[in-house]
């Protein structure tokens, strides 16, 4: 009998619902516990203020610390915040049980469908940022997303769980352009992959080559765009390809501070979500272009400019970047003073990237 290599999803989409629905739950049972004892009910979720922001060491990301915000209903100056961020609770409720997906703007402006004012969108994004404090999940599995999207691509299939197509099937392999990382792709089963690894690259242009080049199968890979800095939604796919189906996941990114940057968001978050624990990849490695391939792979090159130069000097700041590769490359793009793209390999040939530099990054990143 042949063993099926197939790797398969250890949580499901379904059990990920209900265990966000059970949480909305509790918070309104909350509220009317307290109202049936005549006390004013109150919203504690942790405080994202910058000096409750910290490094954690074990978990290689920033997290908050233990001080706490209280959005009570007796108090005349909290009765604002309190009452967007219960509406926005019910809101994601039913967004959840209808299965229907809402943007950021879209949030916006239902909010005034039911008399709740929000001045601006700023203020709208951010309660929403305060209801994943307070549920300590993202809002896309709250089914909010902002605008931008990636793309995937490879032998993964999944299964839909969004109203109307619910249990339709689909490979992620058999559209040349892949599919976009959206709401309805976010929220689906993992059914199975012959998938051995997972590839962000941070440009369209290179995720369209390794498309064409059949990287997908020459290396078992599953190809995600990340379109520059990557949205929250390819970050939270990145994270379930990682841990639900146990894939490695290896990052390419243009050869300058920012593509560095992109790899370390990939890795260990940004300060701006630490207040959330499921995007980050924390095994997660970059792999190139760093700043000593410039050199090595003699590739075309362009001298960065004074705003990447202070990028750097910020970024050397940071207790992330002090050690290992991080800080090795940091300090090699500081000396070179130099940056370079990752189409650059095109200079030995349009496959050059794929044929050369992939494999030999990929089996370098065995000893990293």
């Amino acid at each position: 009998m042949v063993k099926n290599s197939k790797r398969h999803s250890k949580i499901s989409a379904s059990e990920r619902k209900e265990e966000l629905l059970t949480s909305l739950q509790e918070l309104g049972d909350s509220m009317y516990e307290k109202l049936d004892k005549g006390v004013f009910p109150e919203v504690v979720f942790p405080s994202r203020s910058v000096r409750n922001i910290v490094y954690d060491e074990k978990l290689l990301q920033y997290v908050l610390g233990e001080s706490k915000v209280k959005r009570s209903s007796q108090n005349i100056k909290h009765i604002r915040p309190f009452t967007q961020l219960v509406w926005l609770a019910f809101f994601a409720n039913q967004l959840v049980k209808q299965g229907k997906t809402s943007t950021l703007r879209d949030v916006y402006y239902s909010a005034q469908a039911y008399n709740i004012d929000f001045k601006d969108q700023p203020e709208s994004d951010d309660i929403i940022t305060d209801l994943e404090a307070t549920l300590s999940r993202a809002r896309e599995e709250f089914s909010v997303y902002p605008e931008e999207r990636s793309a995937i691509f490879g032998d993964l299939t999944v299964e839909y769980t969004v109203k109307g197509y619910e249990g339709r099937k689909l490979n992620l392999a058999s559209h040349p352009d892949g599919y976009l990382i959206g709401p309805s792709l976010s929220t689906a089963e993992l059914v199975e992959t012959s998938a051995e690894m997972v590839i962000a690259v941070e440009k369209g242009g290179l995720f369209t080559r390794f498309v064409e080049e059949k990287v997908h199968e020459k290396y078992k890979a599953i190809i995600i765009d990340t379109a520059g800095q990557p949205p929250r939604s390819t970050r939270y796919m990145l994270r379930r390809l990682n841990k639900e189906l146990s894939l490695p996941v290896y990052i390419l990114t243009d050869g300058d501070v920012y593509g560095e940057h992109i790899a370390m968001v990939i890795v260990s978050g940004s300060a701006n979500a630490a207040h959330l624990r499921d995007l980050t990849v924390s095994t997660a490695k970059w792999i190139g272009v760093w700043g000593s391939d410039i050199t090595k792979y003699k590739l075309p090159s362009d001298p960065i400019n004074e705003q990447a130069l202070k990028r750097i000097y910020e970024l050397r700041r940071d207790p992330r970047y002090r050690k290992g590769i991080w800080a090795k490359e940091l300090e090699t793009f500081l000396k070179l003073k130099r940056k370079s793209e990752l189409e650059a390999f095109a200079k030995y040939g349009l496959t050059a990237i794929v044929d050369r530099y992939l494999p030999e990054k990929l089996e370098l990143a065995q000893s990293m």
